[in-house]
């Protein structure tokens, strides 16, 4: 079972992405903020992280950035609720798997997923 992680600051988003995920058959775990986000990543070692993009304190970027210097095969998924280009090119230029909005369609979430699952190092 593959575990995911979901970092955001909105309780109806965690619970959400619990449900859809869980259904998927991941293990979900949740942070609601972008510090304890990185110190589950670092205890957990999720494969897969969807945060939020915009979030009090540190935001998603600094968390993909972050996530990507402990472990460059995490595959990230920077979520937004406001339609930035500027952000999108921006987390996709720090190698993002996916930039999505909010709120978050089930076939998008779906597309995002298999693209994340398909672009894990193979374990032999």
């Amino acid at each position: 079972m593959l575990k995911a992680l979901i970092i955001d600051d909105e309780q109806p988003t965690l619970f959400m992405f619990n449900l859809f995920l869980e259904a998927y058959g991941y293990e979900v775990i949740t942070a609601e903020n972008a510090a304890a986000g990185i110190e589950l990543f670092k205890k957990e070692r999720p494969p897969i992280v969807f945060t939020d993009i915009k979030m009090p304190g540190m935001d998603g970027l600094d968390v993909l950035k972050i996530l990507k210097s402990i472990d460059p095969a995490v595959q990230v998924i920077v979520m937004t609720g406001h339609g930035d280009q500027d952000l999108m090119r921006q987390a996709m230029e720090l190698k993002a798997t996916a930039f999505i909005h909010k709120p978050i369609d089930r076939e998008v979430l779906e597309q995002v997923l298999k693209k994340a699952v398909d672009s894990l190092p193979q374990k032999e």
